[in-house]
C-alpha cells in the first residue's frame, strides 16, 4: 500500500481547489454568454471578452522590497459585464511565470489567478460611451494558484511548493474603441498575494507584483435595432425609421437642408423648404412651391400657378385683359367676361345672354312688328267658362313660335272676366282662364315654362264699358269682348306691368 507524504496530500488538495475554481469560472462564462439579449459591453452590447498578453514584475524579500524586477510573460482572459454607465463587473483569469535571481537566493514560479472585479469607467460618464479613448480604474479580488521552486543562499533546503492563496489587485487602464465590436486596451495593476513564500522567504511583507496587460476586447452579440438602421435602439432617437432610409448618428433620417423634412420625404432635399410642400421652398408664402410657381416673388393662388389674381376670376393678372372684373362674373381665357351670344354685351350685363341684341336694349333683341301684332291678339272665352276654344288654338300656337324666337323673354298671361257675378267669383274665374292658356302653351312644348307668368284681374279692367242697367241680351256683345286673356312680353330686365 502506497503511503502519501504530507506534501503529496497538500498537492492533491490544491489540485482539487484549482479544479473547482476552474469549474466555477467556466460556469460563469456560460451564464454570461448564454443569451444574445445580454451580449454587449455598453448600454447596447453588455458583454465583452478580452484576450491579452500579461507581464509580471516581482517585488519581495529577494530584492529587499525596494524595487520591481524584470518582466516575465503570460496571458489572460477576461469576461466583462456592463452594469451601468459608470461600472462594469468582470471575471479575470490569468496564467504566467515569475522569477528572480538575487544575492539572497533565486526562485522560479508559475502562477494562475481567478478574480472577480469592478471597473469604474470614465467613458459613459465624463466621456461619451463611444469615445475612442476610454480611461478606467479597477479593483479585483479572488485566488491564486502557485507552483514555486526556490533556493535560498543561506544553505536552507530547496523549496518545491504548490499552494493556493488569496490575491487582490487594483489599477488603471485605457480602452481604445475601434468599432462597436472591437477595442484594444492597456492596463497596469498592483497585485498583492495572500502569502509571502512564493520567493522561498516568508519573513516580511507578502509578495507583490505589477501586472501589465495588453490585448483586444470583443463585444459579443448584437444590439437591439428594431428599425434595422444600424443605430441601436438605446441610442436611436427615431426608432421607427422606415427600412432602407439613410440615418444620422442618432438614428434619425438624414435632413441635408435642415428644414425639418427628412431627405426621403423631401422633394427638394438640397433647398430648405416647408413641410406642407414636401420640403420645397416657397419664397412668397402663397402655398405654391417655387419650382411650380410662375411668379415666385409675388403671392398668388394655386389655380393661377402661384401668380396674383386681383379680381379672383381664375386668370392671372399677367394674362388678364380685364383685371377688374367684378367678383363672381364668369370669364374667358383672357380674363374678360364671357359673351355667349356674341352681341358685344357681356353675359353679366346681358339680360338675354343667349340671344343677340343691341346694347341699347341690354343685349336683348327688340320685338319685331309681326310679334307685336300677335301679342295684341286676345283669346276669348264663353260665359262662365275657362276652356280654350278651338278657334284660338292657332293664335296660341303662334305665341309658342314667338316664345321660341325670343327664348330670354318673359310672357305675362293676363286673365279677365265680365261684370256678371260677384267680384270674388270673377277674380277666380279670370285666374283660371290665364292658367288654362298657360297649360296649353306648356302642352305645346314651350321651353322653360317658368317664364310664363299668369295673373288674373277679375272684372276690374274691362275693354268695353257696359251699361249695367241694360239687360244681359242687349249687353252680351260688349260683355263677350271683356271675357278674354291678353298677352304682354318683356325682357328679363324690364318690369312687367302687373297692375
Amino acid at each position: 500500500m502506497r503511503v502519501l507524504s504530507y506534501q503529496n496530500i497538500q498537492y492533491r488538495i490544491m489540485q482539487t481547489r484549482i479544479t473547482k475554481l476552474s469549474t466555477i469560472a467556466f460556469v460563469l462564462t456560460l451564464m454570461l454568454t448564454a443569451s444574445s439579449a445580454l451580449f454587449a459591453q455598453s448600454g447596447d452590447q453588455r458583454t465583452n471578452l478580452q484576450i491579452y498578453g500579461s507581464a509580471l514584475q516581482y517585488k519581495g524579500d529577494l530584492d529587499g522590497d525596494d524595487k520591481f524586477g524584470d518582466l516575465e510573460w503570460g496571458g489572460g482572459l477576461s469576461l466583462n459585464r456592463y452594469i451601468s454607465r459608470s461600472f462594469d463587473g468582470g471575471l479575470h483569469l490569468t496564467y504566467g511565470s515569475t522569477e528572480a535571481n538575487e544575492a539572497l537566493g533565486r526562485f522560479d514560479a508559475q502562477m494562475g489567478t481567478a478574480m472577480l472585479g469592478l471597473r469604474l469607467k470614465m467613458y459613459g460618464t465624463i466621456l461619451k460611451e463611444d469615445a475612442f479613448i476610454g480611461p478606467y480604474l479597477q479593483i479585483a479580488g479572488g485566488g491564486a494558484w502557485v507552483k514555486t521552486d526556490a533556493v535560498r543562499a543561506d544553505g536552507s533546503p530547496q523549496v518545491d511548493d504548490k499552494f493556493i492563496t488569496a490575491a487582490a489587485r487594483g489599477g488603471a487602464g485605457i480602452r481604445f474603441r475601434f468599432s462597436d465590436a472591437v477595442s484594444a486596451f492597456v492596463e497596469t495593476n498592483y497585485m498583492i498575494m495572500g502569502q509571502d513564500k512564493i520567493d522561498g522567504y516568508d519573513v516580511s511583507d507578502n509578495d507583490r507584483f505589477l501586472m501589465h496587460n495588453v490585448g483586444l476586447g470583443f463585444n459579443l452579440g448584437k444590439a437591439t435595432d428594431t428599425d434595422m438602421d444600424g443605430v441601436p435602439d438605446r441610442r436611436d432617437k427615431c426608432p421607427d425609421t422606415p427600412t432602407g432610409v439613410q440615418v444620422d448618428k442618432d438614428g434619425c433620417p438624414i435632413d441635408t437642408d435642415g428644414d425639418g423634412v427628412a431627405d426621403y420625404q423631401d422633394e427638394c432635399p438640397t433647398e430648405a423648404g416647408v413641410a406642407n410642400l414636401n420640403g420645397c421652398p416657397d419664397r412668397d408664402g402663397d402655398g405654391v412651391a417655387d419650382r411650380n410657381d410662375e411668379c415666385p416673388d409675388e403671392a398668388g393662388t394655386a389655380a393661377t400657378n402661384g401668380c396674383p389674381d386681383s379680381d379672383g376670376d381664375g386668370v392671372a393678372d399677367k394674362d388678364d385683359k380685364c383685371p377688374d372684373t367684378p367678383a363672381g362674373v364668369q370669364t374667358g381665357p383672357d380674363g374678360c367676361p364671357t359673351d355667349s351670344d356674341g352681341d358685344g354685351v357681356a353675359d353679366n350685363e346681358d339680360a338675354c345672354p343667349n340671344t343677340p341684341g343691341p346694347g341699347t336694349a341690354n343685349g336683348c333683341p327688340e320685338l319685331d312688328a309681326a310679334t307685336k301684332k300677335i301679342l295684341e291678339e286676345k283669346v276669348r272665352f264663353e260665359f262662365d267658362r275657362a276652356r280654350v276654344q278651338e278657334g284660338y288654338k292657332q293664335l296660341l300656337d303662334s305665341i309658342v313660335t314667338v316664345l321660341g324666337k325670343y327664348p330670354d323673354h318673359v310672357l305675362l298671361i293676363k286673365g279677365h272676366a265680365d261684370h256678371v257675378g260677384s267680384e270674388e267669383y270673377n277674380q277666380a274665374l279670370s285666374e283660371r282662364r290665364a292658367q288654362a292658356v298657360k297649360d296649353y302653351l306648356i302642352e305645346r312644348g314651350v321651353q322653360n315654362p317658368d317664364r310664363l307668368v299668369t295673373r288674373g284681374y277679375g272684372e276690374s279692367q274691362p275693354l268695353v264699358k257696359v251699361n249695367e242697367r241694360l239687360s244681359k241680351r242687349r249687353t252680351e256683345s260688349a260683355r263677350a269682348r271683356n271675357r278674354r286673356v291678353g298677352f304682354e312680353m318683356n325682357t328679363p330686365d324690364m318690369q312687367l306691368n302687373l297692375d
